[in-house]
């Protein structure tokens, strides 16, 4: 009899977990109404205001850059002594501090290497493990504070060290920022290709759950991508990046992948619909100022509108 009325018990105990958990995953397959836009590489003037800012979604400005090399005339790297290369003119302390204000959903965050400085790779070069670390928190932490930005994202796209040493260094940067409360938010902007994904994989697969949004780069995919192409790239990341935030993206410079004229808006409608649609990310604002950034706009009111 006793035994009887425990598996009811049992029973009852476990429908219940059920039922939560299935509210649980149904809340966690909303989609979030976050917009990424990096904004500063070009020197464009282009200034925080410039962009429309829909008070609906998330709104997230990347800086873009800051670099680990000297600032003369023929750079070179410095092993984590990282320098703010972004227009410091139009996007300055005083100016994040005026745009987060004006905006409550804003958030200003810094991207750190980037592609190229001067026209020439920008590599992730230590000399060490721990001493590209100790250089890096000190410096990156002192930017952090001078500007008051919210969180990092990690841009790197050339390597003199192999993926064991980026995992190491970059996951115990992003540790050490996020366990001192130096930043609320971390993300990585890999891409697909053979140079780069060993990098972020290796990254990924130790320290991935200090990276709250991998801002995957689908614009560095070939021109001409198709929305079903797209949908295949999107899981193919999702599973590589298992239990990560994947957000889209799009580029309004030259860049390849699928383009809001050639159906992204659709594809996002359908990862919507399946719960997959983390967010929206544009590269670049700066790109974005000859057209009055209208795809902007546009992603912010599809975000707004889920």
């Amino acid at each position: 009899m006793h035994s009887s009325k425990l598996t009811i018990s049992l029973l009852l105990l476990l429908l219940h977990n059920f039922i939560i958990f299935s509210n649980l995953s149904t809340i966690q397959a909303a989609p979030q109404k976050l917009f990424r836009e990096y904004i500063g590489a070009e020197n464009n003037n282009v200034k925080f205001s410039d962009v429309p800012i829909n008070p609906t979604v998330d709104f997230h400005f990347i800086l873009s850059f800051a670099i680990d090399y000297t600032n003369t005339s023929t750079p070179h790297p410095t092993n984590g002594d990282f320098r703010v290369y972004w227009d410091s003119n139009n996007l300055n302390p005083s100016q994040v501090s005026a745009i987060k204000a004006k905006h409550s959903n804003v958030k200003v965050s810094m991207s750190l290497a980037g592609d190229t400085i001067n026209n020439k790779s920008v590599y992730f070069n230590p000399t060490s493990i721990n001493t590209w670390v100790a250089n890096a928190i000190n410096s990156i932490t002192q930017i952090l504070k001078n500007y008051n930005l919210d969180g990092i994202d990690i841009d790197y796209e050339h390597f003199s060290s192999n993926p064991d040493t980026f995992a190491e260094c970059i996951g115990k940067l992003l540790f050490y920022l996020k366990q001192n409360q130096i930043v609320s938010f971390t993300s990585i902007a890999p891409y697909e290709d053979d140079s780069i994904q060993p990098y972020y994989l290796a990254l990924w697969r130790k320290y991935g759950h200090l990276i709250d949004y991998v801002n995957f780069q689908f614009y560095a995919y070939a021109k001409g991508t198709t929305v079903s192409q797209f949908l295949e790239y999107f899981d193919e990341q999702s599973s590589n990046y298992y239990g990560g935030n994947i957000l889209v993206s799009f580029g309004t410079d030259g860049s390849g992948g699928l383009k809001p004229k050639n159906g992204f808006f659709k594809a996002c409608s359908i990862l919507s619909k399946q719960g997959k649609l983390h967010g929206i990310f544009i590269w670049s604002a700066d790109d974005s100022k000859k057209a009055n950034f209208k795809y902007e706009k546009q992603s912010q009111d599809f975000l707004a509108s889920q």
